[in-house]
C-alpha cells in the first residue's frame, strides 16, 4: 500500500499553516492518481504522486472545530454547491475544507470528458484530506464528515465501503458521516453492503436526468435493509445540482451521461453489464445533453436535514 506518511503530512501542515486565528487558507494534500482498477484492487503501488490543494475555512468560534470535507462535482472546486455549503456550514461552528481534485492533475473540463479521471480515485483523495485535517491542531480529528456532489458524491457514498477504508483509509481521524448529493449509483461493487458504522445520507432530485435517482434508491434501500443507518431523501420534480447557483435551469449538450448504463465489478474490472466488456464512454448506453437547475425549496429542506444530522454527530451546542 502506498500512501503519504504521517511525517510528510506533519511537515506539509507546518509549511502550510500560519497563525491559528486565520479564518481561510489553502492547504496542500499529498495524494495519488489511481485508475478505477487500482482502487478496486486495493493497491496504490503504481499510483502517480500528485499534490492537491484545498481551501480551509474556519468558523469564528473556538477550536478545535468539526470539519466537513467538500468534494466538488465535474464542474470543479468553484462550482455552486461547494460555495453554498461553505456559507451554510461555517455559521454553525463547522469548518469546511473544499478539496480540489482537478487543478493539480490538469483536468480542465471533466464534464465533457469524464475519462480524464476515474471517480474512484477521489475516494483516495478524500481519505488523504482527512489525514491532513486530523493532523491540524485546529481541527477535532474525531469530528470529520465527507460531503460530495455528483462525481464527488460518488466518492462520498462509496467512500463509506469498508474494503476501500481497509486498503486506503485515513491513518488518523474519524469520519462520522457521509453526505452524498445526487451521485451516480449505477454500480454494483463487491462487498458494497459492508460499510462504515456511520450515518449515510443521500439527497437526490426526482427528475434528475444526469444521475437518475432510481439506482440510488435501490442501493440505499439495500444498505438500510442490511441494518445500516442509510437514508435517501428524494425531492419530486427536482433536477440535478438543485443546490447550485440560482441561475435557472441548464442543459450541457457536450456532457456525456452514463444514466442508462449499469456497471458491475467482476475480476477487478468495471464491466458494462449489457455487454460484459469493460465500461467505456464510447458504449452505446452513453447519452449526451443532461441538465440541471436550482430549486430553492429542495435546497432549504436539504440544508435543514444536513444541519440536524451534523448537529447530532458533531454534538454541536
Amino acid at each position: 500500500m502506498r500512501r503519504a506518511s504521517l511525517a510528510l503530512i506533519v511537515a506539509l501542515l507546518a509549511s502550510n499553516s500560519p497563525a491559528a486565528a486565520q479564518h481561510a487558507q489553502d492547504l496542500t494534500v499529498p495524494s495519488l492518481t489511481l485508475t478505477n482498477e487500482q482502487v478496486l484492487a486495493g493497491s496504490a503501488a503504481d499510483g502517480t504522486p500528485v499534490v492537491l490543494t484545498g481551501r480551509l475555512r474556519l468558523p469564528r468560534t473556538t477550536p478545535p472545530f468539526p470539519v466537513v470535507v467538500l468534494m466538488h462535482g465535474s464542474g470543479g472546486p468553484d462550482s455552486g454547491p461547494v460555495a453554498r455549503w461553505e456559507w451554510v456550514l461555517r455559521p454553525l461552528g463547522i469548518a469546511t475544507f473544499s478539496l480540489d481534485s482537478f487543478t493539480a492533475r490538469g483536468v480542465l473540463d471533466h464534464a465533457s470528458d469524464p475519462s480524464q479521471l476515474g471517480s474512484l480515485t477521489r475516494i483516495y483523495d478524500a481519505y488523504r484530506a482527512v489525514d491532513i485535517l486530523a493532523a491540524d491542531p485546529r481541527i477535532d480529528p474525531q469530528r470529520i464528515a465527507l460531503m460530495g456532489f455528483s462525481m464527488g458524491g460518488i466518492a462520498t457514498l462509496y467512500g463509506a465501503m469498508t474494503r476501500f477504508q481497509r486498503s486506503f483509509g485515513p491513518e488518523r481521524g474519524r469520519i462520522v458521516a457521509y453526505l452524498a448529493f445526487y451521485p451516480l449509483c449505477n454500480y454494483e461493487f463487491v462487498d458494497e453492503l459492508d460499510v462504515a458504522d456511520a450515518p449515510i445520507r443521500e439527497y437526490h432530485g426526482g427528475a434528475d436526468d444526469y444521475a437518475p435517482p432510481e439506482p440510488c434508491r435501490a442501493y440505499v434501500g439495500r444498505l438500510a435493509a442490511a441494518g445500516h443507518d442509510a437514508v435517501m431523501t428524494e425531492y419530486p420534480g427536482v433536477l440535478h445540482q438543485f443546490d447550485g447557483r440560482d441561475d435557472g435551469d441548464w442543459t450541457d449538450p457536450t456532457a456525456p451521461t452514463s444514466r442508462n448504463c449499469r456497471r458491475v465489478e467482476r475480476d477487478g474490472l468495471l464491466l458494462n453489464a449489457a455487454t460484459g466488456r469493460p465500461f467505456s464512454y464510447d458504449d452505446a448506453c452513453v447519452e449526451y445533453g443532461p441538465g440541471g437547475g436550482y430549486d430553492a425549496d429542495a435546497t432549504a429542506k436539504a440544508e435543514a436535514s444536513v444541519t440536524a444530522l451534523l448537529e447530532e454527530v458533531f454534538a454541536l451546542p
